[in-house]
């Protein structure tokens, strides 16, 4: 789809109407001592699962898409936890960041005539300044480097699954936050860093996007940076103001909150979240700046397992051949058989009898005397 639009259903409008629909009707889900549970679970496993496909992508705006769906997931993680309002404060700063790597990525497909694999990039960031700038922006926030938003919400969701006793899907939000950071500056590095790989007459026009396209950019670029402080505890002596902001809606939650963990527990779970972006920084660092070509060693080396992941775990085709194949089957078994061979033979049939019954009760009322 146009750029635009996709920052627009990415980030704000559409894929996560879900996230809203769940915090919004948590009355109902807590009803069920199993409910929660399982979006919890589901969100979880979710991110983990969006994060390794976006692994391996290499189409500039499918790396950005699978990042969403692995964000999804964190925020449905916080609604199963019942840390409603972290969820929502997830959803407000990845509105920020989200639809700024959008319509970065626009402006790079622009400049580049349309071309949208990163591995025919590289060497962007002293063509495209303004650009690189704020894309660096909505890495650092995508990824949860302090002092960006993207940190404070995440950290948000995960410091409150610990605090619940949700140990193993903390565990797996951590491992993910580490492959977030590793697709998202892989995505940066490719396509900024290095040698150009353009093709020769793309790169004679590359040029820098207009005003038209860079000020919304910059807006964005400024409310991802600092849009994290409408979680900070303490801020203007309101506290956490999404909290204060959505506390009348949540008042008569059933979900307990968690007991305070203390600040030496909470900033080793802080300093531990730093440091998972940080090992996720360098691994992709050091396999697309210090040594290219290790990526292309390393795919050839379990090259089942990078189609694997690369084909979206075959789920489509899976989906195509247990579901819409089978589906497509019954229905046109229904349409020859019971519609046109039952219900349509029948209706016409009774047609073509009453058809043939008025042909002979017509010649009793022909007019002509000599028929009589």
């Amino acid at each position: 789809g146009p750029t635009p639009v996709s920052a627009l259903i990415h980030a704000a409008t559409m894929v996560t109407a879900g996230v809203y629909m769940v915090v919004r009707c948590h009355p109902l889900f807590e009803q069920s001592p199993s409910a929660l549970t399982w979006v919890a679970w589901i969100g979880i496993l979710t991110a983990l699962f969006a994060a390794t496909m976006a692994l391996v992508q290499k189409d500039f705006k499918r790396i950005l898409a699978y990042s969403t769906i692995s964000q999804l997931g964190y925020m449905f993680l916080a609604a199963g936890a019942g840390a409603y309002a972290a969820g929502m404060f997830h959803l407000t700063t990845h509105a920020f960041f989200k639809a700024l790597l959008f319509l970065c990525a626009g402006s790079v497909i622009h400049a580049l005539a349309g071309e949208q694999d990163i591995f025919r990039m590289g060497g962007l960031r002293k063509k495209m300044p303004w650009t690189f700038a704020t894309f660096l922006v909505g890495v650092l926030a995508l990824s949860g480097v302090p002092p960006l938003s993207g940190f404070f919400s995440k950290d948000e969701i995960l410091y409150n699954d610990f605090a619940r006793g949700a140990v193993i899907p903390w565990l797996i939000g951590i491992i993910t936050a580490a492959l977030t950071a590793f697709y998202s500056f892989r995505l940066f590095f490719v396509a900024f860093f290095g040698k150009s790989r353009l093709d020769k007459k793309v790169e004679k026009q590359v040029h820098e996007s207009s005003w038209v396209m860079l000020v919304p950019m910059l807006i964005l670029a400024l409310l991802a940076a600092l849009s994290g402080v409408l979680g900070l505890p303490g801020f203007l002596r309101l506290g956490n103001a999404i909290d204060e902001f959505l506390h009348p809606v949540f008042a008569n939650s059933l979900v307990v909150p968690p007991a305070e963990e203390g600040a030496a527990i909470e900033g080793g779970l802080m300093g531990l979240s730093i440091l998972v972006v940080a090992v996720g920084f360098f691994a992709a660092y050091w396999i697309y700046i210090r040594n290219w070509g290790l990526a292309a060693r390393m795919t050839k080396g379990a090259q089942w397992l990078y189609d694997l992941v690369y084909n979206k775990y075959y789920v489509d085709e899976g989906y195509m051949e247990a579901i819409v194949k089978p589906l497509r089957a019954l229905a046109d078994l229904l349409n020859t058989v019971i519609e046109e061979r039952t219900i349509d033979a029948a209706v016409n049939g009774l047609a073509r009898l009453l058809g043939l019954a008025g042909d002979g009760l017509r010649r009793l009322q022909s007019g002509l005397v000599r028929h009589y």
